[in-house]
């Protein structure tokens, strides 16, 4: 099927090169992408279902297909694990129509890993190529039978002979594949015909571009004519002579009234270049080009179009969980929308040239890209090296996107082969080291809040870490983001950072049973996203942070004068450029639907980037019943920047929504004591409590027993119960009172007449340093917790140092034990465990019966259950968490990262502290217990 399918390719190609000489055609051998694949005849030489000739498609990596031996990087360290050194054999005919006579063929492969020996009908093509994420050619035009069946046959050695290309790309920190990976294509080109055009096109219009060419004559001109994406012709430069013996030529000129090309405004166009002989057009070429600057300036920043630009990052590795690194269009466009829906402008290809269609989006959608040449932690040698940098500049050097080739990784060069990126880049990009200071600028690796004596926020130059904050498990991108990247601003070098990494990359294991998905250890789940692109936590802490609309700090209320003070964080765009809203809204206690009390869309102000504008909002009549104002900023490209809520109300003043929620209950409580146990009853409610530490025992209502107990049991202090004493108040209401040796040192049980039961624990009143979590806990079985809806952050779990992006309101969840990094073949997000923000109200749905808990105490954290421990913890990336079920705290503990523990990621990180005079008028912990079943 695919021959018949590549020869009426090739028949309709056929027909379209007899129209159309003088233009290149691409014949897709292969397939496009993993989405779309060709199979080819396939021999694997060892591992899974090796032995015997099958079918494969192309593109793919052979592992994901049950080909051969899996290995991650690492392997090699580990004698017991076997080192797969497998060899993959293809074969693929395909027909050339015989108008190709004539004609140059090249036969382009766009990755494969990673020593290739290619024949044609038997024939070798060329030189072994090494090197696996690299676009290689040979020029088949000898080889080729015309007018008949063709045969391709190609050998591809997962482990290099040359052991460079072992250690710069297969000893390494990520999953390594086998296979022809990227397409395979036939290149048809006129006899005479354009090599390579190399554009160099300046944000002010200007442009030079390298013209290499092939069999030139005396009598041969070049010309360039400048079309808009839509075909409408821009302008164009007059014909240039090639003067005898040339081989390369540089035409140039200014195009007039041009749009620049950046990520906020990605304005491409297309450069035709085309070669005449005699007034008749040879060949011709379009490459597709955004005008832009690229300039690194020493002890300054990096400029891009002469605005100093902050580089808001993330590494990116290509893969997919089910294809490894041979991706989709979709794989593509998923990680890009990604990214800019994080209000990220920038990605760092880690740790090798991405697909080309990659690079193409991120023109057409507008991300900076940092490509980088492999070399993880050890270096190509100067054999290799220098022909991997020239296939990667030939390649890319057109793409607007990509302003700085990074040279290998945390030591993966050799410094002898940069020479290479000037000599072939005609734009002359910066070239960087990543995790080095070289070349002007510092990109140190995982730096600590307080690095460095002489460098970063102390240092000389511009700075720029290209690998931050190790996102491992739960925590690592977004905690501790705010703090650093608010430092870094108060520096005229900070020039950005990129985050590690953007997904898990936990891969489909083919040769395990069942669905295992593998992220080998913790050295793979270093994600913002799970290997699906499951969103975690940090994506919105990311989102807010990196917004280039940031509101001024405001308090809101019901006294608000409804003005906000916007900051426009943008480099090319002004704020009369986006959209802006506001809607204010009450949401009862128990419910999720909102009740909007107004909304409307704001005037957008004029202010360009680095400027305040003030804005007026018309809220002041909706806000006089409402619970939370939201005010959300929309970019002229359509992304939803953030969406910031503020709570109008204190958590007292919504309490009383419950307290008044129905009459009182003149029913007397009546008390029941044993030896160990005084319990009160109401009509509708009856409480146990231990006499000796007043802890609540059992809890009932009409409907049965609910399992909550145990509390209130002091979390984060030592402390000892001095005396009890119970009895009504002189409104006939049960109170029961604890005092203890230190915090808390009072606690007040009371059950009301209505059914309704308080408990208000006191503040802290002595110095408490080194503080991990404070507060109350109770006991709830996990098993009998069905989900949850709460007034308050959401919906993820928060950290001390992951505050943002958990915005304020009403949020609903169902029970589930997600282990972030670990749980591949179940991630539910938000997961259910874990530390909450600033709770108003917080409904526990269960197989008894539901039971809600109001909040009186401002800015309270509260606990639902402890998560699982991941098996493969790294420094600070498991935080504790207090005894019991269900706490109520004053304080939460940070979270770290693989490399860093908590306390070395800044202030906001630290363990928390208490100081106080007598006198103060602290919050205590004040909770209303509605057990009602009506």
């Amino acid at each position: 099927m695919h021959l018949l399918r590549s020869l009426l390719v090739l028949i309709i190609a056929g027909l379209s090169l007899s129209a159309f000489s003088q233009t290149t055609e691409i014949i897709y051998l292969s397939g496009t992408d993993a989405a779309n694949t060709v199979d080819w005849d396939f021999y694997c030489t060892d591992g899974q279902n090796c032995g015997k000739w099958t079918q494969i498609p192309v593109p793919s990596n052979w592992e994901l297909q049950g080909f051969g031996t899996y290995n991650y990087g690492h392997d090699w360290r580990n004698k017991d694990l076997k080192l797969g050194k497998e060899h993959g054999l293809y074969k693929h005919e395909f027909e050339v129509p015989a108008t190709w006579k004539g004609k140059t063929i090249n036969l382009v492969f766009d990755g494969s890993m990673t020593d290739t020996r290619v024949k044609i009908n038997g024939k070798s093509a060329g030189a072994m190529h090494q090197g696996a994420f690299y676009r290689f050619k040979y020029d088949i035009s000898q080889l080729l039978k015309f007018g008949t069946t063709n045969l391709l046959e190609v050998d591809v050695a997962k482990h290099s002979d040359n052991e460079s290309v072992n250690r710069a790309e297969r000893q390494a920190d990520f999953w390594i594949f086998g296979g022809i990976f990227r397409p395979v294509f036939l290149e048809v080109l006129p006899k005479t015909h354009i090599q390579r055009a190399a554009i160099d096109a300046r944000a002010d219009g200007t442009f030079s571009a390298l013209i290499e060419l092939n069999h030139v004559k005396t009598n041969d001109s070049v010309s360039a004519e400048l079309l808009d994406i839509e075909g409408n012709k821009v302008g164009a430069i007059a014909p240039s002579e090639i003067r005898k013996g040339m081989s390369e030529m540089v035409i140039s000129g200014k195009f007039e009234n041009i749009r620049a090309w950046n990520p906020e405004w990605p304005t491409l166009y297309d450069m035709k270049i085309t070669l005449k002989r005699d007034q008749s057009i040879v060949h011709e070429v379009t490459e597709r080009i955004g005008f832009r600057t690229v300039e690194l300036r020493k002890h300054d920043g990096f400029y891009i179009n002469d605005e100093k630009v902050v580089f808001k990052g993330v590494n990116r590795h290509s893969f997919w969980p089910e294809t490894g690194r041979a991706l989709s269009e979709e794989n593509h466009l998923t990680d890009i929308r990604l990214m800019k829906e994080m209000n990220m402008n920038a990605v760092r290809c880690s740790h090798y040239v991405p697909d080309k269609r990659f690079l193409e989006l991120c023109d057409s959608i507008g991300l900076f890209v940092l490509n980088e040449v492999t070399g993880w932690q050890d270096s190509y040698d100067t054999i290799v090296g220098p022909k991997l940098v020239k296939e990667t500049v030939l390649r890319d050097h057109n793409h607007p996107s990509v302003v700085i080739w990074n040279h290998g990784n945390e030591g993966g060069w050799d410094f002898a082969n940069e020479k290479n990126f000037h000599t072939y880049d005609i734009q002359q990009r910066p070239v960087l080291y990543p995790w080095l200071l070289r070349n002007g600028a510092d990109t140190h690796h995982y730096p600590e809040f307080e690095y460095a004596s002489g460098r970063f926020t102390y240092g000389n130059d511009p700075f720029m870490p290209t690998e931050l904050l190790h996102g491992l498990y739960d925590g690592g991108h977004g905690a501790g983001l705010e703090e650093y990247w608010r430092s870094y601003e108060s520096s005229p070098l900070h020039a950005g950072a990129f985050l590690w990494v953007l997904a898990d990359e936990a891969v489909l294991r083919t040769d395990l049973p069942g669905t295992t998905y593998d992220s080998d250890g913790n050295h793979a789940p270093d994600g913002i996203l799970g290997p699906h692109r499951e969103k975690e936590g940090s994506f919105y802490t990311i989102k807010e942070i990196w917004s280039p609309v940031q509101p001024e700090p405001v308090t809101i209320n019901r006294q608000w004068n409804g003005i906000l003070f916007l900051k426009n964080k943008f480099t090319y765009t002004n704020l009369k450029n986006c959209v802006f809203r506001w809607e204010a809204y009450k949401i009862p206690i128990g419910s999720t639907q909102k009740e909007i009390t107004g909304s409307g869309i704001m005037p957008s102000p004029d202010a360009l980037p680095g400027e305040t504008a003030r804005i007026q909002i018309d809220c002041q009549e909706a806000l006089l019943t409402a619970d939370i104002f939201e005010f959300t900023a929309i970019d002229h490209q359509g992304y939803q920047l953030y969406t910031w809520t503020w709570p109008v109300i204190q958590p007292n003043e919504k309490a009383t929504d419950l307290i008044h929620s129905r009459p009182s209950i003149n029913e007397e409580i009546r008390i029941t004591e044993t030896e160990k146990t005084v319990t009160a009853l109401t009509q509708e409610i009856e409480i146990s409590f231990n006499k000796q530490n007043g802890h609540l025992l059992s809890v009932k209502n009409k409907k049965g027993t609910l399992s909550l107990s145990g509390g209130p049991l002091p979390a984060g202090t030592n402390t000892s119960v001095k005396s009890t004493q119970w009895a009504k108040n002189a409104d006939g209401n049960f109170v029961f009172e604890i005092h203890s040796e230190s915090y808390p040192e009072k606690v007040t049980w009371e059950l009301q007449k209505n059914g309704l039961l308080m408990l208000q624990a006191s503040p802290p009143a002595s110095r408490l340093n080194n503080i991990d979590f404070l507060g109350i806990s109770f006991n709830y079985p996990e098993e009998k917790c069905t989900g949850v809806k709460w007034m308050g952050r959401g919906p993820y779990r928060v950290w001390k140092n992951r505050l943002k992006g958990s915005n304020l309101g009403v949020w609903e969840k169902s029970y589930n034990n997600t282990i972030t990094g670990e749980s591949f073949n179940k991630l539910i997000y938000p997961e259910f465990k874990g530390y909450h923000g600033n709770l108003y109200w917080a409904t526990l749905e269960t197989t008894e019966t539901d039971f809600t808990v109001v909040s009186e105490t401002p800015n309270l954290f509260f606990q639902l259950f402890t998560p699982a421990r991941p098996k493969h913890v790294a420094g600070g990336t498991f935080p504790p968490f207090p005894k019991g079920d269900i706490s109520f705290l004053y304080e939460i503990p940070a979270i770290g990262t693989k490399f860093k523990q908590a306390e070395q990621l800044g202030p906001k990180s630290q363990k928390g502290r208490f100081a106080g005079h007598k006198g103060d008028e602290n919050y205590p912990i004040k909770l209303w217990f509605n057990f009602r079943t009506r």
